[in-house]
């Protein structure tokens, strides 16, 4: 046990971010990718919102977005990259052990351990 046992370096403020976080998850329940739109309504958020934290995580390479069509008419796939979705993976790995050690100060009841 070293001192730095909750310092979580693995809980990456690019993922951590609640809407990037939905859009992750989302994306990781489908092989296929997710329309713009799909993305926007399962995650509660604005077409600019997403546009900006879809360009965020395009950057990153996290995703790959793609487009059919033009103009009004256009529609964008979103899809996780292999990196991105090793990335993820490893994102939610870390919050598993945050959920564990922040249960081990629980009894078996749920009571807090130190009540």
């Amino acid at each position: 046990m070293t001192e730095a046992n909750y310092a979580y370096e693995g809980l990456d403020r690019l993922l951590h971010e609640r809407a990037r976080l939905s859009i992750l998850t989302a994306l990781m329940t489908t092989g296929s990718g997710r329309s713009f739109a799909d993305l926007k309504r399962l995650c509660e958020l604005t077409d600019g919102n997403l546009g900006r934290h879809l360009e965020i995580l395009r950057e990153a390479r996290l995703v790959t977005i793609s487009r059919r069509g033009r103009g009004r008419t256009a529609e964008s796939t979103v899809k996780l990259s292999a990196g991105g979705r090793r990335a993820f993976l490893g994102y939610l790995e870390e919050l598993e052990r945050v959920l564990r050690d922040a249960r081990g100060g629980e009894s078996a009841d749920g009571e807090a351990a130190y009540a």
